[in-house]
């Protein structure tokens, strides 16, 4: 990367300096929107230390689990992550063979560690996600989890918990779905720019890894071949895509993300007939569809189309089409009129941007309460007796979370900081003397 492009970008510009006072000045307000939302940032000295404990000793705790799991260290596998990204908890593998390709998506087993037993499972329940606020982070779960036992870093041994589908090479359909606990060893953290100069040039791969025999590239290269199908099958089949210009390493992630989730879903309810934490996303009234629609008609060199009786389908093709200036107001216009999607037990309804009959969390256990219940229900076929509850209180809690963080941005703005500037590039306090 030339001099001039590096300073182009958030690493390059470097931290927003703000002075002491400033720091003081956005703790208290961070102070007092946590009570404002009941929103626990410090964790209690028990959930500390049991943390701490747990994840003393990462490799030992691996080789005693090595007999009672899928040994998948010789299997090409990496993370994909933003270049600040604070948790690597999802990698992911695959084989193109001539009669199907196989797709495994692995997530750190969180729940080897926290489960109902443990002090951090019941902070988890109280937390439900984690809160992202501008260069600031209350999380669901001690870091010491993710900065440890739960990282799927390079070169390292991890418990995972993971999801293998073969697919149709045609229709790209489930021909089956295994889920089990395994053992893997990463190959490399690419970082999303690094993903995208890899499948640019080939040759790069010599630079990400330690194993010259590693076929990084081929494999990457793949990965995104399949994305880019389920990406544009999702959009035929009439789901919501919001961002249509996402770069390729983005798609990647998502599209493998959400087949993984999809597959959970339907082992958990078509295979199992469990209940669980699903995702159900209302539509919608035919009029809010219409609001969102005529108020698009009128921006500035936007046409929306009337080929498609689908409003999802009409706006996907608007977004394709539109000047880039108008993208963000398309987007609010359309995020405007939908319902808020919430946590149910019962996953009948759907989720209506997604367009998927059924849907859930499971990908992501280390900032979710959804997807850690999820994974606890898939390994143990027990559902907590208290799901319902949990369910609305996931949903509250994320509506909490999210209004805290507007507020907060709200702030930034008040105070003349850009809100977008201290998220991408964090904050360093200067002192002035």
């Amino acid at each position: 990367m030339s001099d001039q492009a590096e300073a182009g970008t958030a690493e390059g510009q470097g931290p927003v300096e703000i002075d002491e006072e400033m720091a003081r000045h956005l703790a208290n307000k961070r102070e007092e929107l946590f009570e404002k939302f009941d929103i626990r940032d410090d964790f209690p000295p028990a959930v500390r230390q049991e943390a701490e404990e747990l994840t003393d000793d990462v490799q030992s705790e691996v080789e005693a689990e090595l007999d009672d799991r899928e040994d998948l260290r010789e299997m090409t596998t990496w993370t994909t992550d933003p270049v600040d990204a604070q948790d690597f908890d999802d990698a992911i593998s695959i084989d193109v063979r001539d009669d199907e390709i196989v797709l495994w998506v692995h997530i750190a087993d969180v729940t080897h560690y926290v489960n109902p037993e443990t002090e951090m499972w019941s902070e988890a329940l109280k937390r439900a996600n984690t809160v992202y606020l501008p260069a600031y982070t209350v999380h669901m779960l001690p870091p010491v989890l993710a900065e440890t036992v739960c990282s799927l870093v390079p070169h390292e041994d991890r418990l995972a918990h993971t999801v293998e589908m073969h697919l149709d090479p045609d229709t790209l359909s489930y021909e089956t779905i295994d889920i089990y606990k395994s053992v893997i060893r990463s190959d490399a953290r690419l970082t999303y720019a690094q993903a995208e100069s890899l499948l640019d040039d080939p040759d790069s791969a010599d630079d990400l890894l330690e194993d010259p025999e590693v076929d990084l590239a081929t494999k990457c290269e793949q990965v995104w071949n399949l994305a880019d199908r389920l990406h544009e099958q999702r959009k035929e089949d009439g789901s919501l895509v919001l961002n249509p210009r996402r770069d390729r390493a983005h798609t990647i992630i998502e599209e493998c993300m959400l087949k993984a989730n999809k597959a959970v879903t339907h082992t958990l309810q078509w295979d199992r007939g469990l209940e669980a934490m699903y995702r159900v996303h209302p539509q919608p009234t035919p009029d809010q569809w219409n609001e969102a629609l005529q108020e698009i008609q009128d921006l500035d060199g936007v046409s929306v189309s009337a080929s498609h009786e689908d409003p999802r389908k009409a706006v996907n093709e608007t977004l394709e089409e539109a000047p880039e200036r108008q993208l963000n107001q398309i987007q609010r216009a359309v995020m405007k009129v939908m319902p808020r999607a919430k946590y149910m037990s019962d996953p009948f309804g759907g989720h209506h941007a997604l367009n998927f009959e059924i849907y859930g969390h499971f990908t992501s256990p280390i900032r979710r309460l959804s997807d850690l219940v999820n994974h606890w229900i898939v390994y143990t076929d027990e559902v907590p007796a208290d799901l319902g509850d949990l369910c609305s209180h996931a949903s509250d809690k994320q509506k909490d979370g999210e209004q805290c963080e507007r507020e907060y941005r709200q702030f930034l703005e008040e105070v003349g900081l850009d809100p977008a500037a201290v998220n991408n590039r964090g904050v360093e306090v200067i002192d002035e003397e």
